[in-house]
């Protein structure tokens, strides 16, 4: 595993030795890859959400009332929970 420097300001560098010493964390870099996975996961979902708008947009204008998408929606969730 590689190392790598990083400057906080003094608020900051607080806050993390607070999260260390209230048991949240084992030590700094504990804290800062946590940080990394979370925002590489919300990168990801904005991806796929950027992905579905972009898929909405080009896919065409819905023919099917609204209350009948919704009623499809529902139905789709329905069956996937079983």
């Amino acid at each position: 595993m590689s190392s790598m420097n990083v400057s906080l300001p003094d608020q900051m560098k607080n806050w993390v030795k607070d999260l260390i010493g209230a048991g949240q964390y084992h030590n700094a870099s504990e804290y800062v890859r946590d940080l990394i996975r979370k925002d590489q996961a919300d990168y990801d979902n904005r991806q796929a959400f950027r992905a579905a708008i972009d898929h909405g947009r080009t896919s065409g204008a819905e023919s099917r009332d609204f209350k009948d998408v919704i009623k499809a929606a529902k139905a789709k969730a329905q069956k996937a929970k079983t």
